[in-house]
């Protein structure tokens, strides 16, 4: 048994197209075809089903012409029906020259579906196999609902099988077609069939709907099985499939008997471009391609990883093109933004750190997301608040936009201790505010503001946070130009802390 090899077929194109909600065109078929060949190097394709339209038959056109070119013709695979020959004709058309022949596994689909005996079955099993090989298409067979067959129609299943081993086939593909099995019964299944089929191909398509897709791989690849149908994300209909990333990292990790030929390091790659395609957002926690799955958010772990790696396990970040990353938020700590600073190349003494640790936790308290990204923002912004004496402070405002009406500001403004109030309308709430502003410097100061003469507002570029902009506004005064910033997560907001700076500059 040992390296023995397990075949990865991948069924995104077919089963995982089966999710709700997603269609793929021609050309992102195609695409996310030669990626699975090219980069991730799957063993075989399930790319369509036969008869399902003519955007279907275009697409498995598009990639067969391109495999036939690149001597992949014959990983490529379509679902067929026993129907009289019409799949066949279909794939003919196609140019495809592998067929997953869909039959019934269990006495219950059989009965009620086809109300055909196993004897009619059986026949037109037949007569679509030979049909097949006239016409140079090689042929697996999948036996639907085969899961509830071996449950509940043992002797159909195993009579149904001695037939389909004298047959010319490849393949025989068992499904858990509606993903009911425990990782015990699949391993007594698959051992049951391999024992009595010692000489066949046998290949298990697991699904989800209990969470035990990737169990019952394990399960299949130690019982013997010598393919395993996946798909990226974990995409298929209801729950989904059993997800290649997370098998493909089990096997590697913890079934060493056996090898597959799947390049790791393409799995997060491919991930998303499936998601960008398809719509279907990848959970942040799912294994592997998640978003989190590789990010520290705890100051102690962290702090752990730096005095010796101790919150690392198997699953590397690297090995998937990935990297680890360390959550900045409330529970962060000193450890965390430490190991931020280090990857943008910046330091900052004790105090300077004690002072952006706390307006991080003031960020995470308002549930904002911050990213490393926005760590060199909030530094700019802690230690530039510290160098200016705040004599005049923004002490409240209310900002009020209404349909049919200006937008309006209530101001209160301490400036040395004295407290001023102002009401204003402008064309914008900002504006409004900046109205307030020049009518209580007008009348209490006698002065006029600076100015403003630009006003920039930006996000940290890269990031994926929702917890920061950026508002950069230039002054003039007197010929003098000056730039303050403000950062908060509302734009208005970063607006009057820049311009608060602004009040205590002048």
């Amino acid at each position: 048994m040992a390296g023995r090899k397990i075949e990865i077929m991948d069924t995104t194109l077919r089963d995982g197209e089966q999710t709700s909600g997603v269609s793929f065109s021609v050309s992102e078929k195609l695409t996310i075809a030669k990626l699975l060949l090219e980069e991730l190097k799957v063993d075989r394709l399930e790319i369509a089903s036969a008869r399902v339209s003519e955007g279907e038959l275009q697409a498995v056109q598009k990639i067969t012409s391109w495999a036939l070119e690149n001597n992949f013709l014959d990983k490529i695979e379509v679902l067929t029906f026993v129907d009289g020959g019409k799949s066949i004709d279909w794939m003919l058309e196609a140019g495809a020259k592998v067929q997953n022949l869909l039959t019934k596994g269990s006495l219950n689909h059989l009965t009620h579906q086809l109300k055909k005996t196993p004897e009619q079955h059986f026949a037109d099993i037949k007569a679509n196999i030979e049909l097949a090989a006239k016409n140079n298409i090689k042929t697996n067979v999948y036996l639907e609902d085969w899961s509830n067959g071996m449950r509940n129609s043992k002797a159909y299943v195993f009579e149904y099988l001695d037939f389909l081993t004298a047959q010319k086939i490849e393949r025989i593909l068992l499904p858990d077609t509606l993903g009911v099995l425990t990782h015990t019964e699949t391993a007594n299944f698959i051992t049951e069939v391999r024992e009595r089929y010692p000489n066949s191909h046998i290949d298990f398509h697991g699904h989800n709907d209990y969470d035990l897709g990737v169990a019952n791989v394990m399960e299949a690849v130690k019982a013997g099985v010598n393919g395993l149908h996946l798909t990226i994300n974990g995409m298929g209909e209801r729950a989904g499939n059993a997800p290649m990333a997370s098998v493909i990292a089990v096997i590697n990790d913890f079934l060493t008997d056996v090898k597959v030929d799947v390049n790791e390091t393409a799995l997060n790659k491919v991930s998303k471009l499936v998601e960008t395609f398809s719509g279907f957002r990848i959970p942040v926690n799912k294994p592997v391609v998640g978003a989190n799955v590789f990010t520290q958010t705890a100051g102690i772990h962290a702090d752990g990883d730096n005095k010796n790696n101790l919150y690392f396990n198997d699953l590397m970040p690297e090995r998937f093109g990935r990297k680890r990353k360390y959550a900045l938020g409330k529970t962060s700590g000193k450890a965390n933004i430490q190991k931020n600073l280090q990857d943008l190349g910046l330091s900052l003494n004790d105090e300077e750190l004690k002072k952006v640790t706390q307006r991080i936790i003031e960020l995470g308290d308002k549930k904002e997301v911050v990213s490393q990204e926005d760590l060199p923002y909030i530094i700019s912004d802690v230690l530039d608040s510290d160098t200016i004496e705040k004599r005049v402070v923004v002490e409240n405002y209310v900002l009020g936009h209404a349909k049919g009406m200006k937008p309006s500001t209530t101001l209160q403004l301490r400036v040395e201790g004295i407290q001023y109030e102002a009401h204003a309308q402008g064309d914008g709430q900002f504006d409004a505010f900046m109205n307030a502003l020049r009518k209580l410097y007008k009348t209490h100061s006698k002065k006029d503001l600076p100015d403003l003469i630009d006003y920039g507002v930006r996000i940290p570029p890269g990031s994926h946070s929702d917890a920061l902009c950026e508002t950069i506004i230039t002054w003039k005064r007197e010929e003098k130009e000056f730039i303050t910033r403000g950062l908060d997560s509302d734009q208005t907001v970063s607006a009057i802390k820049a311009t608060e700076k602004m009040l205590n500059i002048i």
